[in-house]
């Protein structure tokens, strides 16, 4: 059993909950921007869940492309939401914006700064995944 897998695959489940829940559950409407980071994310739930079965340390291979753009595009979303500057490029222009807050725990924690560090903890693991093959 390799732990950087599971670890991965876990934080993946965890975050695709996290946003189904948001949707389904509190009904927060996704912008653009969290579609971006649903359409990254979903995949490698599985990917990494099939991954996991299989012991398949080579992995890394598919999965770090995804966690990377991720990073980059929760991070960008997290500074649309926090960076007055920002927000005069916000590319949301129909339906909810992308620099709208749902939820703001403790002053920074928002929707994309969760996932923002679900797709790290993921690259992460896959770093460590690749060290280690």
């Amino acid at each position: 059993m390799n732990k950087s897998l599971l670890f991965a695959w876990i934080t993946a489940i965890i975050a695709t909950l996290g946003s189904l829940f948001f949707s389904q559950v509190m009904h927060f409407i996704p912008c653009d921007f969290c579609w971006y980071q649903r359409i990254l994310m979903y995949p490698l739930t599985i990917s990494l869940g099939i991954a996991f079965y299989r012991n398949d340390t080579f992995v890394y291979r598919y999965v770090l492309p995804f966690s990377f753009i991720g990073m980059l595009v929760s991070g960008y979303h997290y500074g649309l939401q926090k960076i007055a500057f920002l927000q005069k490029f916000e590319s949301c222009t129909s339906g909810v914006p992308c620099s709208g807050q749902y939820i703001n725990w403790l002053g920074f924690i928002t929707i994309p700064s969760l996932a923002f560090v679900a797709f790290t903890i993921i690259t992460a693991a896959m770093v460590i995944l690749r060290k280690q093959s």
